[in-house]
């Protein structure tokens, strides 16, 4: 299934010009704005996008077409209830599982992979595969894109036309280590009996293999297993993707039957309308699916029993949002806990030996497992320097993966009961995948990190699901590169120190500079959790600005002119506290002056700094 995360796309209309809308949602349910940000639907008795009202939680069309002004009494960003998406997306899957023959519609819907991390059904990750690929064009709309183009973007030893870094056929080759061989046999361009709008509530996968098999086709050159079925069947539609109805792009089950051969799986996606809209992106994705029954690694916002809506592993692997990247031209390669359970790696490094270690990129036949105290849940670390298949990320660094192939992409919870699959640790310690604030961002690879970068206490932190200490540190993270050094190991036991000041000094009214103080402290070590609490005495808080400094120089401001005219900041900040003032300090050198500064913003009211303390535990450097 391929999602969208608020791309402005193309959309075709029956009695209208095509229109640009801002998308939200995948193949089940989706959201359509305008560029004013307007919610929209689409009228059928107009044949036009419409302004959408809210009406008992769901959208109705207003029939005000796009073209028009707003009525005044609309609201932007209007959203259907949850219940109301809900059960939009389950009456979605079951018409598709319908139209297909009712076949494993639930276990298809699921982001959970049932076996062994992988969905159910046929696997065909390694070998030799010819795909078959159907070229569509419909009655009132053709493709310039020709048989030749296509073939070129799917099985070309040198494709880079229009910026894509590969064929899809060099794709697989080079993420699964020349393990899965995937070409593909190009027909058509057919013309469908119906215009375009018609298939957008009607699948047109079996009218488009009829037209090929009536061409003279022999379905049996697909069936690489000799099972008498077609392992690939991809069609492709003339004209931009059309983000709606079945011509959404997606995979599933259909159960057609052509004298003893019998379809499974299809993917369904455009063609473009010229050559220059060809990507490679959208393929890949839905053929990791169809081939290796990868399951989608982004949260659906409405299934397996959690309706909040994630970004699961975000745009650091083709089945999370990575198909994206670089609009689709150079889409993220398989992540590194998807390709070990497609069997694509050869060399496993065990991390828990302490020892220096190398993680090269671009090194797909390699995983690098530290395994935790239970059998289906380990950690994974990954090179994602932004470089060739990586060059479309938003960070670069060493990737550090949470794994459980019990777990599920839905839930972004964290805990012990409901967590990710696969859960990128994102060095910022923000959990931005976790809240759906983007696809990731360039602060979440660890890069070029002294000292402690990952362990029990640091923020993000390498402890089970469950609570327990894997036992996992890692450190002395050289920058991104072909080459990212690390060291992994066991560590000294924790030390704890501490540190406290009473200086009841007065703080200047309404100057910048303000006072400091500093502690010192004369033990060695790396920050792993601190904890600075302040008493200043202040009759309007809401003037004060308090900030700390490490001995490194690092700084952050543990309050910035918040509270208003409250009386006395009195106030503990802790590092170990999610998105906290302090997880910045994790890591930082402990030895050296930690300096307080306070300042009064505002004239007017007073105060004094009557006494600060920190405490911090401190890891040392690890044994190895």
């Amino acid at each position: 299934m391929s999602a969208i995360f608020g791309e402005v796309l193309t959309f075709g209309q029956a009695k209208g010009p095509d229109i640009a809308l801002r998308v939200f949602g995948d193949e089940h349910y989706a959201r359509y704005e305008n560029l004013d940000g307007y919610s929209t639907v689409y009228d059928d008795e107009l044949g036009l996008f419409c302004y959408a009202r809210l009406s008992a939680g769901s959208f109705r069309s207003t029939g005000i077409a796009l073209s028009k002004r707003a009525p005044d009494y609309l609201a932007r960003h209007l959203q259907e209830s949850q219940d109301t998406v809900v059960a939009r997306a389950k009456a979605r899957m079951m018409r598709r599982s319908a139209m297909a023959g009712g076949h494993r519609e639930e276990a298809r819907a699921l982001t959970f992979g049932p076996h062994q991390g992988l969905l159910e059904g046929r696997i065909l990750s390694v070998g030799a595969v010819k795909g078959l690929t159907i070229l569509v064009n419909f009655k009132d709309l053709a493709s310039t894109v020709t048989r030749a183009d296509v073939d070129d973007m799917l099985n070309g030893a040198n494709f880079t036309r229009n910026g894509n870094i590969s064929s899809a056929k060099k794709y697989f080759e080079r993420v699964s280590s020349g393990k899965l061989d995937y070409a593909n046999v190009v027909v058509g361009p057919f013309t469908l009996s119906r215009n375009r709008e018609f298939y957008v509530n009607n699948l047109l996968v079996e009218e488009a293999l009829q037209l090929a098999v009536a061409s003279g086709l022999n379905l049996k050159q697909f069936d690489s297993r000799n099972e008498n079925v077609v392992d690939a069947l991809n069609v492709m539609y003339a004209g931009q993707t059309q983000y709606r109805g079945e011509l959404w792009p997606h995979n599933f089950h259909i159960d057609l039957r052509f004298g003893t051969m019998r379809t499974d799986l299809y993917l369904l996606t455009s063609l473009g309308r010229t050559p220059a809209d060809l990507s490679i992106g959208t393929f890949c994705h839905e053929n990791g699916h169809l081939l290796c029954r990868f399951p989608d690694m982004y949260d659906y916002g409405e299934r397996d029993g959690d309706s909040v809506k994630s970004s699961g592993i975000g745009s650091y692997c083709l089945m999370g949002s990575g198909n994206h990247n670089d609009n689709g031209r150079s889409p993220s390669p398989v992540c590194a806990y998807l390709r070990d359970l497609a069997g694509w790696c050869d060399n496993e490094i065990d991390l828990s030996t302490a020892a220096p270690q190398e993680a090269s990129q671009g090194d797909y036949n390699t995983v690098m497992k530290y395994r935790t105290s239970k059998p289906n849940e380990y950690f994974l670390v990954e090179n994602r320097s932004r470089m060739e298949l990586d060059r479309g990320l938003p960070a670069s660094g060493l990737a550090v993966y949470h794994c459980d192939t019990l777990g599920s992409n839905e839930f972004q919870q964290g805990t012990a009961a409901k967590h990710y699959q696969c859960a990128l640790l994102q060095a910022d310690g923000r959990q931005d995948l976790e809240r759906d604030a983007n696809q990731g961002d360039g602060d979440d690879l660890y890069s070029a990190v002294a000292g402690i970068a990952l362990s029990a206490t640091s923020s993000p932190n390498s402890r089970e699901w469950d609570g327990r200490d894997s036992g996992l540190i890692i450190s002395d993270i050289s920058a991104p590169g072909q080459i990212i050094k690390f060291k992994v190991g066991t560590a000294q036991p924790d030390v704890v120190v501490a540190g406290d000041a009473n200086p009841m000094v007065s703080i200047p009214d309404n100057r910048t500079a303000g006072i400091s103080s500093a502690i010192a402290i004369a033990k060695s070590g790396t920050v792993a959790q601190i904890k600075v609490s302040v008493d200043i005495q202040h009759t309007f808080i809401g003037d004060l600005r308090v900030a700390l400094t490490s001995p490194a120089g690092r700084s952050t401001v543990l309050h910035p002119q918040l509270g208003g005219s409250t009386d006395n900041l009195v106030a503990t900040y802790d590092s170990a506290t999610p998105g906290g003032v302090l997880s910045s300090m994790v890591g930082q050198p402990i030895k050296g002056n930690w300096t307080l500064n306070v300042s009064d913003r505002v004239r007017a009211d007073v105060g004094k700094l009557r006494k600060w303390s920190i405490e911090m535990r401190s890891t040392p450097a690890p044994i190895v």
